[in-house]
């Protein structure tokens, strides 16, 4: 099959050996130890299995729906082997095997390019039970222990993509309440998920986070000899083996990958570079004064430093794909562009950050634009349908297609210009009047309120 030769050769050519290169990153002490995890009771393990989806895997022996029905029958079980693998630090060679089904990266992408597929990996149930378990124990230990990087923001408790942008965005805003200029860069990664080094990986668990003994022995075993196949439709490969990377569709790996990036953080603030990290999305800033050009310099080292880091560890930065953006007035953006021309940063007049369009003037008028074209794209679609679907199913596919697109990380529009806010307001009443079959002509006000949806105008902008 050739997306698992694909898969294979890619995964080949993004952890080719290279010559390493010296950076000293100062690691931060350790207070305490996590050498084992705690065996769990049939209660922690019914709630995991409860709180789980009912996505099965072809790989399972029961279906997950049917295996929740019957669960007080065979819970004993599931505890005993969830148990004895916590005890024995081994995760079992059965539940090791991934079913890969390629997932366009985005819409609209030519789906004959193979490139253009993410390799998501559909596991066994029962495999996703016991990585929840030491999921909840990992992060209950980390959280003690203050581990995490504090301006890593994906997939931690109580962070987001919001909470990461409206901390840069934030931080941008001050220095510019400050006559200053910003400078921000955005780093992007290949396939980072899948060249992460197993040996690097349990050396920072071990030496970075403290963790040894059985728990280590668990996560060494959870990683190592790993396989997959590729599915797609009724067409299965061969079996493959995996030397590299944490499973994309997984509980574990992306809390994993955040303590393979730890060394990160600790690099670019001892360069006294602000930044902020989702998963592998690395953001770079640094904010300067007219005529002060030193800063920009420190991030130009950073790079270099980050670039070299980066190989070191099996991680590609893409170059090609590395955005640079100003902020501030005009006339001093002007300066700082063609200073950072002369370092070869090319900076853009606007860049798409987590999903969110940032202009130099940092105003969103640029994402209001596209958030409101696709919105009335998709109402348009949902308004051809209106009259074959009941108005439950109505609404969930407008909340899915539209108003999810007005929701999204809508807290950095605190301030937005009038002009704006009727624009998402437009947005808003072509909505509830598609659901409720309102006239055009018709006042809407009453209309949103029997839909208990506040009005755009009387969101916190």
């Amino acid at each position: 099959m050739s997306l698992l030769y694909f898969l294979m050769t890619r995964f080949r050519a993004l952890k080719k050996p290279s010559t390493p290169q010296h950076i000293t990153i100062e690691r931060p002490p350790t207070h305490s130890k996590l050498t084992h995890f705690i065996p769990v009771t049939d209660q922690t393990v019914q709630e995991t299995i409860t709180r789980l989806s009912l996505s099965t895997c072809c790989l399972d022996v029961l279906p997950t729906r049917f295996l929740k029905s019957v669960l007080n029958s065979v819970l004993p079980s599931i505890t005993q082997i969830v148990n004895m693998s916590l005890q024995s630090g081994i995760f079992p060679e059965a539940l090791k095997t991934a079913v890969i089904k390629p997932l366009l990266k985005k819409s609209g992408l030519d789906p004959t390019v193979l490139n253009n597929y993410r390799p998501i990996s559909n596991l066994p149930f029962l495999g996703k039970v016991l990585e929840k378990v030491v999921y909840q124990q990992l992060t209950d230990f980390l959280l003690l222990n203050n581990s995490f990087d504090v301006f890593q923001s994906g997939f931690r408790p109580h962070h987001s993509t919001e909470t990461a942008l409206i901390k840069v965005t934030n931080d941008i805003r001050l220095n510019t309440d400050d006559g200053k200029v910003s400078v921000l860069i955005l780093l992007d990664l290949s396939a980072a998920f899948d060249t992460v080094d197993h040996g690097i990986l349990l050396h920072r668990l071990q030496d970075w986070v403290g963790i040894s003994g059985s728990a280590l022995s668990w996560l060494k075993s959870y990683l190592e000899d790993r396989k997959y196949f590729v599915e797609i439709g009724s067409c299965v490969s061969d079996y493959m083996g995996l030397t590299c990377g944490v499973p994309q569709g997984s509980i574990l790996g992306p809390l994993l990958f955040n303590l393979y990036m730890l060394p990160l953080g600790q690099l670019i603030r001892s360069n006294n570079i602000s930044y902020h990290n989702y998963a592998d999305d690395t953001q770079i800033y640094v904010s300067l004064t007219t005529g002060e050009y030193g800063p920009v310099d420190s991030l130009s080292h950073c790079l270099q430093q980050i670039s070299a880091w980066m190989q070191n560890n099996f991680l590609q930065l893409n170059s090609n794909k590395t955005e640079v953006i100003i902020f501030g007035p005009q006339k001093q953006r002007e300066r700082v562009s063609s200073y950072l021309h002369s370092l070869s940063l090319k900076p853009s007049n606007q860049i798409r950050n987590l999903g969110v369009i940032m202009d130099s003037d940092l105003n969103f008028n640029s994402h209001i634009k596209s958030v409101t074209s696709a919105a009335f794209y998709h109402l348009k679609n949902i308004a051809k349908i209106k009259n074959i679907v009941s108005k439950p199913d109505l609404e969930i596919l407008i909340h899915a297609f539209v108003s999810s697109r007005l929701d999204y990380c809508n807290g950095l529009l605190t301030g937005l210009s009038k002009r704006g806010v009727k624009q998402l307001q437009y947005i808003q009443n072509a909505a509830a009047r598609v659901l409720t079959r309102t006239r055009k002509y018709d006042h809407i006000s009453p209309v949103l309120r029997s839909l208990h949806w506040l009005p755009e105008h009387e969101l916190p902008w």
